[in-house]
């Protein structure tokens, strides 16, 4: 793997959720460059910073994360998408996987899950390139 560390994008309705993945992914490969609280905001934000992955809530007010991944999926198709939900149902896992993403964490999550995901995703992107 480079060294360039990898970029983030943290996409969660709950500041408490935002701040356990940064901290998380403090010290780590990865660079958290935005946030943002919703699937509007993160449509905004993701497509402005453009990060490598982004971990994203499911269930958000104003744009769900599948909405959103799916909008961003269509003018940046290589962005990897790391989904964090509570509802961890087969037909919400299905729908996740089936717009594009890449991982799955089901809340509650411990660090070693969520590094865990990341760094199968970030073995795809090492591969990409």
């Amino acid at each position: 793997m480079s060294n360039k560390r990898l970029s983030i994008v943290i996409v969660d309705d709950n500041d408490m959720m935002r701040a356990i993945l940064r901290s998380i992914l403090r010290g780590e490969a990865y660079e958290v460059i935005g946030e943002a609280r919703n699937g509007a905001q993160a449509v905004e934000v993701v497509e402005r910073l453009s990060p490598d992955i982004v971990c994203m809530d499911i269930l958000m007010p104003e744009k769900n994360g599948l909405e959103a991944m799916a909008e961003i999926r269509q003018n940046m198709p290589e962005t990897e998408f790391i989904m964090i939900t509570s509802s961890a149902e087969p037909e919400t896992v299905q729908d996740a996987i089936a717009n594009g993403a890449s991982g799955f964490i089901v809340k509650p999550f411990n660090a070693a899950r969520v590094l865990d995901a990341l760094k199968r995703t970030a073995n795809r992107i090492q591969q990409r390139r």
